[in-house]
């Protein structure tokens, strides 16, 4: 029977081996995390490598994640479909191996890490979102969720921001069943951390209600396992256990030292350090006495029937929950939703209301039908109207609601809306305004790059909310979004464009939604059945002329009841125009050509888009030809009304930009 020091050291060679060939990579945390990794893999890790998506597995993260041969080696080491040629192509164009984890390429990856800090903070997602999830569907007799989170993270996550904030919220929140280990080792890119790093981090995450294990030596596995064990005791804190290791340990010139962070070792080295390590076999050749020591597919079947068996007594039970468990858990939307019919009753209502509280609207009557919407706000819920009449809050003592309280958190909530998106269960959606997007844009990023179904609510989205001034006031902040790749973003022109869009994200599995929502009250249209149908294509007709048009106005959210009344006026004056309303550019350009061709054909060259937002982002509607009303600078401290008007949204300037446009001014 191999050693721990063997087993440790197949993750060693793995991983020097992998970065060599590659030529690039950080072989030292690996290296240096190899024994803290081999006691949690094989003594604590509940999974099944035969079914990576089991539902009651162990999450592991590894927020580090520029050592990614760590998580690699674990994978293939432990009997993940990971094959030995896919260690050899590290890092190589259509591998499954990247530079960094990346959720959906090999089978075992929770979550991409990149970023330092955000793996940290998905973890705590994931931690919520199993309390949550275990609270809502356990009962006496039958706990069906009963599940960890492990993470392990360095320095680098530790400095980002980023981990204040989650860590904050996870000890408020008493999450148990989170342990995160912290790679101790006081080296980063630019070499000791001293210079930069000198928090005292065990009083940091006490002061956060951590349960913190100073001091492992994480090259004892013997220490480890008494942390571990430790960490399991605690029911309502979660768990932090600082590892002092070696960076690069084994490679006797360099372990210790930057070199080994983010470099190949060389041959020399990696010759030298198969020497002290005792490890005489070549390149990616792993003994079969070692395959079969790490093999973790017979356990992890044995611990998924054993599941298994458990789900089928509670669904004798619970037949009812067990099969909305089972629906939750396949991302199914249930099958009495009525997202459908809102839209059309909210046309029918014809409310003058902001978008914001006609998202409100849909939230009560789509909350009650969608029991797996987790929502929540950074700290601005009576401004956001994201608290519907059947939220609840989850609190440290009961997680069985469905509304989290983020506090002033921003990139924190976005981070953690990923994990929560990622357990699987739920659907989270969370607000902040408009402007604040750019506190958590990575993880809005993250969240387009992994394809997950998170739902932001960003309200104020415009110089409309008024007299907070440029520094609330988004301008650019919506061609960040629209450019963002598979990213769908909507901003609606009233109730019933509002409910599209909650329609759209609630049925969207493939990428998150963001529904960017106005403080001030907006015209409701009127449509046409067709016309309803339409919204969803993200571009539409919403007025036509009755002869071939020889201006078409383009507008989104508050803009469109400016461009109407603008065409209403241009018609008295015998000018043929078309209203194109656009909530949802990334809709649109996914409409077929013949589609886009009957909304802006491109015979009619005379268009002028109206958006309270960055101008240039316009430009490739209206063409050459056509002209922009948008905003090129930051904006003002001021009422709303007198703001449109000092930056030219108004009736009486679309009209002048409009003659001008057609030769007639």
């Amino acid at each position: 029977m191999p050693s721990r020091f063997e087993l440790a050291n197949a993750i060693r060679a793995l991983s020097m081996d992998a970065v060599q060939k590659a030529k690039s990579g950080h072989p030292g945390a690996p290296m240096g995390m190899a024994d803290i990794a081999e006691v949690l893999w094989n003594d604590y890790l509940k999974h099944n490598p035969e079914d990576p998506k089991w539902a009651d597995r162990d999450r592991f993260v590894l927020s580090n994640g520029h050592g990614s041969m760590l998580l690699y080696s674990l994978l293939h080491l432990s009997g993940y479909d990971l094959g030995l040629e896919q260690l050899r192509n590290f890092r190589q164009l259509h591998s499954l191996t990247a530079g960094h984890p990346e959720f959906g390429y090999a089978p075992g990856i929770e979550t991409t890490t990149g970023p330092l800090g955000q793996g940290f903070a998905n973890a705590v997602g994931m931690a919520i979102a199993e309390k949550t999830l275990g609270a809502q569907f356990n009962r006496p007799g039958h706990t069906i969720v009963d599940h960890r989170t492990w993470c392990f993270m360095g320095d680098g996550c530790l400095m980002e921001g980023i981990s204040h904030e989650v860590a904050s919220l996870a000890g408020t929140q008493q999450l148990g069943k989170l342990t995160a280990f912290y790679d101790d080792n006081g080296i980063s890119i630019d070499g000791e951390v001293d210079g930069w790093f000198t928090d005292d981090t065990a009083k940091r995450f006490e002061a956060y209600g951590w349960h913190v294990v100073p001091s492992v030596d994480g090259h004892k596995p013997e220490e480890i396992k008494a942390a571990i064990e430790l960490a399991k005791q605690q029911d309502d804190k979660p768990s932090l256990i600082i590892c002092k290791t070696v960076i690069g340990f084994g490679a006797p010139n360099k372990q210790g030292k930057e070199e080994s962070h983010g470099a190949p070792l060389g041959d020399d080295e990696v010759a030298a350090a198969r020497e002290q390590l005792g490890w005489p076999h070549a390149p990616f050749h792993i003994p079969e006495p070692v395959y079969t020591a790490w093999d973790a597919r017979e356990a992890g079947k044995q611990r998924q029937q054993a599941w298994e068996e458990q789900m089928r007594r509670y669904a004798e039970a619970f037949p009812d929950e067990a099969l909305e468990f089972k629906r939750r858990l396949k991302g199914r939307l249930p099958p009495q939703l009525s997202s459908e019919a809102l839209i059309q009753q909210s046309q029918e209502k014809g409310e003058n209301i902001a978008s914001r509280k006609a998202s409100l609207g849909a939230l009560n009557v789509l909350g009650p039908q969608m029991p797996e919407l987790l929502g929540g706000s950074a700290d601005l819920a009576p401004s956001n109207l994201t608290f519907w009449n059947g939220a609840k809050a989850i609190t440290p003592d009961d997680a069985s609601g469905n509304y989290l309280h983020y506090g002033v958190r921003e990139f924190g909530m976005g981070a953690i809306m990923n994990g929560i998106a990622l357990h699987g269960g739920f659907v989270p959606y969370g607000a902040t305004f408009l402007i604040f997007m750019e506190y958590m844009r990575n993880a809005v990023r993250m969240a387009a790059l992994m394809g997950q179904r998170a739902i932001y609510v960003f309200t104020h989205d415009s110089i409309g909310l008024g007299e907070d001034g440029p520094t609330h006031q988004p301008v650019e902040q919506l061609t960040s979004l629209r450019t963002t790749p598979n990213l769908n973003t909507w901003r609606p022109c009233d109730a019933t464009e509002t409910a599209a869009a909650w329609d759209a994200a609630l049925k969207r599995h493939s990428g998150p939604t963001a529904l960017v929502l106005s403080r001030q009250n907006l015209p409701n249209q009127a449509r046409t059945k067709a016309q309803l149908a339409d919204i969803q294509c993200g571009g539409y007709i919403l007025k036509d002329s009755d002869t071939t048009p020889e201006l078409i106005l383009i507008a989104t959210g508050s803009e469109v009841a400016l461009a109407m009344d603008a065409a209403a006026e241009l018609e008295t004056h015998g000018k043929a125009v078309r209203v194109v309303s656009m909530p949802s550019t990334y809709r649109f350009n996914g409409q077929d050509a013949e589609y886009r061709e009957k909304v802006l054909p491109a015979s009619v060259t005379k268009r002028i888009a109206i958006e309270a937002g960055h101008a240039d982002y316009w430009y490739k509607y209206v063409g050459l030809d056509g002209r922009v009303i948008g905003m090129t600078t930051y904006g003002e401290s001021a009422p709303a009304g007198d703001l449109f008007k000092h930056f030219g949204f108004t009736v009486d300037n679309i009209v002048a930009q409009a003659n001008q446009l057609l030769g007639q001014a």
